[in-house]
């Protein structure tokens, strides 16, 4: 017995394993200091919580339209005006969580042999759904001199007759870089130029710590090859909720409903209703947590600075730090993988290896600093002490 081919496809999230690695250390009894996972550690706002509860108590446990409540796609089409992006309900399809939306997106974007032009580090799941919808990735380069912005030179060069996706995530996840309006505006000519989708992954929109940039989406002409993907699991602490969407041209909606229909029906009605109560209740707590963010990020950035052999830009956006970490790399021999699971196994501090998102991540780490303060704190000392021991052993 076999299973189909198209499997061998699919990529995985080192993410995941790396917290079940970890999970098999607190078993045994040891305390590991999670920087892996890209999760808040603050719990969902308790008007949202009460929204959730509500429903479920008033009976909302049947089938929802598969498009999503009308309610709830209203609200986020009226969210979107303040990325610049001006849209109806009839545009917004909802999903349990931004996944299922990238999905749905690369199946009805991609044919065979189609190029899809991927950032290189980047979430790794792009390339995965790209080559299960039988498309070719094609890595752009995000350097760390450009404080990991879109180099719109490099993806022009790349661009050829098959090319038929840009894939676009601002903020970034690994690095936390942003686009200037003028990388967003150069994009969006590139992509009429080449007559280009755009899949706009902006699942960290709200988490950016200086002016937030539009979404390309609301440049001119742009709504109409742009598939918007976002969800409510970074800055709503929602993410065991299981709730995002997609925003897209109003024809391709109803093909993506079908596709909805036959891979997952709906989502769960009790959850939208929640949904709904986080984008129209009160919006201190995202704001309390993104100032929070702020201070973290300055305290990880200066720890990971502190360290011989570290060195750490400070992201603009998201909630992950990305320090270079070749210099340490070179002087002990290790590669960047060995080097993040040997600090989870000896110094119990999970962390991802940068080329988890692509071999431009080498000689990086992932550090996701939505934890608090003294988690960090305790990463950075067992992290500065386990470098200077293996220093002093090499």
């Amino acid at each position: 017995m076999r299973s189909a081919a198209r499997l061998n496809r699919l990529g995985t999230e080192d993410a995941y394993v790396v917290l079940g690695a970890a999970r098999q250390l607190e078993a045994a009894g040891h305390h590991v200091v999670h920087l892996e996972i890209g999760e808040p550690d603050v719990g969902t706002a308790p008007h949202v919580v009460e929204a959730g509860i509500r429903a479920l108590r008033e009976g909302q446990t049947k089938y929802a339209l598969a498009a999503g409540l009308p309610a709830l796609r209203d609200a986020i089409a009226q969210s979107l005006t303040g990325r610049g992006v001006r849209t109806f309900a009839e545009n917004v399809i909802i999903t349990p969580g931004a996944k299922p939306m990238l999905f749905c997106a690369a199946l009805a974007l991609i044919d065979p042999g189609d190029e899809v032009l991927c950032p290189n580090p980047g979430f790794p799941i792009y390339e995965s759904v790209v080559r299960f919808a039988d498309g070719t990735p094609v890595y752009y380069p995000l350097a760390n001199s450009r404080s990991f912005a879109p180099d719109v030179n490099a993806i022009a060069e790349r661009i050829t007759p098959r090319t038929r996706v840009l894939i676009l995530n601002v903020p970034h996840n690994p690095t936390g870089g942003i686009a200037s309006p003028d990388d967003l505006a150069r994009l969006a000519a590139l992509a009429e130029r080449h007559d280009l989708w755009i899949i706009s992954d902006e699942v960290y929109w709200q988490i950016s710590y200086g002016s937030r940039s539009q979404s390309i989406a609301a440049l001119p002409g742009m709504l109409e090859r742009t598939v918007i993907v976002d969800g409510f699991s970074k800055a709503y602490a929602m993410t065991g909720w299981r709730l995002g969407y997609g925003v897209m041209p109003s024809w391709l909606a109803g093909p993506m409903t079908t596709l909805i229909i036959n891979n997952l029906s709906c989502t769960a009605t009790f959850v939208q209703y929640a949904g709904l109560a986080a984008l129209q209740g009160p919006q201190d707590s995202v704001q309390r947590w993104v100032a929070s963010l702020k201070a973290r990020r300055d305290l990880v950035v200066a720890g990971l600075n502190a360290i011989d052999g570290v060195t750490c830009a400070t992201p603009p956006g998201a909630f992950y730090a990305f320090p270079d970490i070749s210099a340490l790399l070179e002087r002990t021999g290790l590669t960047c993988q060995q080097f993040a699971e040997r600090l989870l196994a000896e110094a119990y501090t999970a962390v991802l290896s940068g080329t988890a998102f692509g071999p431009g991540g080498d000689g990086h780490l992932r550090l996701s600093y939505a934890t608090e303060r003294s988690e960090l704190e305790l990463g950075l000392e067992r992290l500065k002490n386990w470098v200077t021991s293996l220093a002093a052993v090499v």
